[in-house]
């Protein structure tokens, strides 16, 4: 996994970039792998009950990661990037994310869209508009990926796995970053087109 760029960091152990963790695994790569082995778990029940607003997210992702950090769930308290990008600053994550899920719930979830182009379309900004915010610590892309799903299945479709290909698939978030929509909402056409 990519590292965050990051202020000094109270959630690492001192001298390190390593997350402080349940395990206590001072090694990335073990981390990692660990991190993994619990998100797989977790990914097979079932998700937390809610209305897809910034409470409901915080608490998938407290079901995602409580069995490796202490915050699971909690928002991001440090400045954090990525290749010299800044998401945005602690202070304003939450009102940010309320403010984008008040909007979702003004589109009613988009359970109302019903061609594939325009809900991609939507669907890739509320993604890439989380992606920027990155309320957490740790642990974002796959919240967000759970969160495309959540939205695809209210809409009566499902996300078909087999058609995503993570690296066009980071491309597509790097432009996003950059107020570039247009490859994310291909790439979420893609991962729906072929489902029957």
């Amino acid at each position: 996994m990519s590292r965050y760029d990051a202020i000094e960091d109270p959630l690492c152990y001192p001298g390190t970039q390593v997350l402080i963790n349940k395990a206590d695994l001072r090694d990335q790569d073990e981390l990692d792998q660990f991190e993994q082995l619990m998100f797989l778990s977790r990914a097979e029940e079932e998700l937390p009950a809610g209305v897809l607003d910034f409470e409901h997210y915080k608490t998938i992702h407290h079901h995602f990661f409580q069995d490796v950090y202490e915050w699971a769930g909690e928002i991001r308290r440090i400045r954090t990037g990525k290749g010299g990008n800044w998401f945005c600053y602690p202070e304003y994550i939450d009102r940010e994310m309320h403010k984008l899920f008040a909007q979702l719930a003004d589109e009613e979830h988009l359970t109302g869209v019903e061609d594939y182009k325009l809900f991609s379309a939507r669907a890739a900004y509320y993604v890439a508009e989380i992606n920027a915010v990155h309320p957490f610590r740790e642990g974002n892309g796959r919240c967000q990926l759970t969160f495309l799903n959540m939205l695809l299945r209210n809409s009566g479709v499902e996300l078909n796995e087999d058609n995503l290909d993570p690296k066009r698939f980071m491309e597509a978030m790097i432009d996003s970053f950059h107020d570039d929509n247009r490859l994310l909402a291909k790439e979420i056409e893609t991962m729906i087109a072929e489902v029957p």
